[in-house]
């Protein structure tokens, strides 16, 4: 599969980079459009874009480096071929989540506010940049046969780009991609339809729905990441749905705030 989307002057621009940037700004209209419905701060959501983005990219990469050191070994400038591949989401979810705490205290805001506003963009972004390494030809799983992804009713073109170096693999890249997808629309009925919903709701969902999946996909992935025996991807998976789950049992149990009538909100 051909991942160069255009050559502009003998310099290649990727699919890798271009969803990635689609996914990027589909992000940003979203956080900030919801920011300014719920009056939390117009400026404020967009400035934390402006830094979210490259803070949350480098972590993404740095995280992926430093597991795959022996990748990088001797040959440091690849550690920049961010077009080749090598993002890892976790990575850039802890890079995201550790500045967002900084900005947040900086400008007096509530963290998991802004994380809510936040993790709708975030997922969706997810679901388009898993096509990303669809067509990077990574992110897949154990080899299969060309009758499995038949029986999965995939389009041809699918098919195709699970056949690498003769052999057919499975696609979780789409299963991870379409989970996200759902996960999308499970958070945006909980932002518009939900009546009372607690600060850190949605943060809390976000954090168990897609753990969930990623402890599940990771098993099936052929690529992870790990520490000895152990996945990386599966052991984060399992702290992120314990977060989202202490979240939801202090709402549950301290409901002192409630997201349409705070007026923290307008800070």
């Amino acid at each position: 599969m051909n991942r160069v989307f255009i050559s502009i002057f003998g310099f290649d621009i990727y699919w890798y980079a271009i969803l990635i940037l689609i996914g990027i700004l589909i992000g940003i209209f979203l956080a900030c459009k919801e920011a300014k419905r719920i009056s939390f701060g117009y400026s404020f959501m967009n400035d934390l874009s402006f830094y979210i983005i490259p803070i949350s990219l480098i972590g993404a990469r740095l995280y992926y480096v430093i597991f795959n050191y022996s990748i990088f070994r001797g040959d440091f400038l690849s550690i920049f071929k961010v077009w080749e591949g090598g993002l890892a989401i976790y990575g850039g979810i802890i890079a995201g989540i550790i500045f967002i705490i900084y900005y947040c205290k900086k400008n007096n805001k509530s963290i998991l506010k802004t994380t809510d506003i936040i993790a709708p963009s975030l997922i969706l972004g997810q679901a388009i940049g898993r096509w990303g390494n669809f067509i990077n030809g990574e992110a897949y799983g154990r080899q299969v046969t060309l009758e499995f992804l038949q029986k999965l009713h995939l389009p041809n073109f699918i098919i195709d780009g699970m056949h690498i170096n003769g052999m057919y693999y499975e696609p979780t890249f789409l299963y991870e991609s379409l989970w996200c997808v759902l996960g999308f629309i499970v958070l945006m009925i909980i932002r518009y339809k939900c009546k009372n919903i607690k600060i850190g709701t949605i943060t809390s969902v976000y954090f168990i729905w897609y753990g969930i999946e990623r402890f599940f996909v990771e098993k099936l992935r052929s690529d992870s990441l790990f520490i000895g025996d152990y996945r990386i991807s599966v052991i984060v998976s399992v702290i992120i749905i314990l977060v989202g789950i202490v979240i939801l049992f202090i709402n549950r149990n301290f409901p002192k705030y409630d997201n349409r009538k705070d007026e923290d909100y307008a800070k």
